[in-house]
């Protein structure tokens, strides 16, 4: 078994009652079946109490107010002081370590939603690089299409290689990592998946060449802007209903919500233009702070690309993949544009790990939201192209 990580992945150690939020709210807790065994046995007063505490029919804890119930009020973990770590389920004791299964590989990654984790992710300064390891571990894949892996790897290592190439603007990186994306995308629906290697061969080609602008022009001139662009009005008044659909896993996130309609779109797009502007003057990439902005854009872009784009072997919807990335980089944006606002114009580290934990929680831990999210981009930025 190959095993794969990011650099900095090891360097996680829970901040437990120091976090500013907790792992244990707004999500189910799924219990693994070991776990459930030995829940069922536990034995004494303890034993009742946590037997009492299971939903055994969706094997998941019961939550008060949408807090697991073994939650105090000090935001720690009754279980864990009851019995020890080497009680807590998988889900627990993983946490926010993720894995992603595919034959023969297990890709482990950070969950941006924990705070910690977060902290972590966006405040890397260097390229990330994967770190690779080899065990005698065997997998039990039945079916799994090794030669489309093979291609979405060697893409996938091309999106690296433009997303940490500092020489050029992050807008111009995100813009060709969505070209690349939508072209593979177009050779799969035409049956024409040989091609996809001249496609690789061809970025890799123009960014050698420092011509990565004619790789995407032919693209933009017939789609029009192009969903990399950012602070477009009508489409982001579009994408918040959307968000405003999704199945809402935390109060606070209504919150945010309410400030982007506040702050940003309830005027007209002129008003919304010149706040937008403003703030790139101030603190993103018009301001003096425009390294460490593209940086955070850079290792987000990264995280997701990293995390989510090779699972398109058990779907196909490869394009879907980089537009969520996109949605998400565009997102936090507009977000801490509102964070900005709201404090007066300034705007710090801690807001910009803030607002990208927050809206990971509410985006990656809900299956319903991923898939719901993935189609309508799917539906509404390649379709209809």
């Amino acid at each position: 078994m190959r095993y794969v990580k990011p650099h900095f992945y090891d360097s996680f150690v829970c901040t437990a009652g120091d976090c500013p939020d907790t792992c244990c709210a707004g999500w189910q807790i799924m219990i693994d079946e070991e776990s459930l065994e030995r829940y069922e046995n536990e034995p004494g007063e303890f034993g009742k109490i946590l037997r009492n505490s299971i939903d055994w029919e969706e094997e998941c804890f019961y939550q008060n107010n949408r807090r697991c119930a073994f939650l105090n009020d000090e935001n720690l973990c009754d279980l864990y002081k009851a019995l020890g770590p080497d009680a807590l389920c998988d889900t627990c004791r993983m946490y926010p370590r993720h894995t992603e299964e595919y034959e023969g590989l297990r890709e482990l990654s950070l969950s941006l939603s924990c705070p910690k984790a977060a902290k972590i992710i966006l405040s890397c300064k260097e390229p990330v690089r994967f770190l690779e390891e080899e065990t005698e571990e065997e997998d039990d894949f039945e079916e799994f299409d090794f030669m489309m892996f093979s291609q979405l790897e060697d893409t996938r290592d091309v999106l690296f290689a433009v997303l940490q190439d500092r020489s050029l603007p992050l807008t111009l990186r995100i813009s060709v990592s969505e070209q690349l994306t939508e072209s593979y995308q177009n050779c799969i629906e035409e049956g024409r998946q040989f091609d996809i290697d001249d496609l690789l061969r061809e970025c890799e080609r123009h960014q050698k060449e420092g011509s990565l602008s004619e790789f995407i022009s032919k693209h933009l001139s017939e789609k029009g802007a192009d969903a990399a662009s950012l602070h477009q009005w009508n489409r982001q008044k579009k994408e918040l209903q959307v968000l405003r659909g999704l199945e809402r896993l935390r109060p606070e996130w209504n919150q945010i919500l309410d400030g982007a309609e506040k702050w940003l779109y309830q005027e007209n797009e002129e008003t919304y233009k010149n706040i937008c502007k403003e703030f790139h003057q101030m603190y993103g990439a018009l301001s003096n702070y425009k390294e460490e902005w593209e940086n955070v854009g850079e290792q987000l872009m990264m995280f997701f690309v990293y995390t989510y784009f090779c699972g398109a072997v058990y779907d196909d919807m490869v394009c879907s993949k980089m537009e969520m990335a996109l949605f998400s980089i565009r997102w936090v944006q507009e977000f801490l544009i509102v964070r900005w606002l709201e404090n007066g114009k300034t705007l710090s580290m801690k807001d910009v790990e803030e607002i990208s934990w927050r809206y990971a929680r509410e985006v990656e831990h809900s299956d319903n939201n991923l898939n719901t999210l993935e189609d309508w981009l799917f539906e509404n930025y390649y379709l209809i192209h």
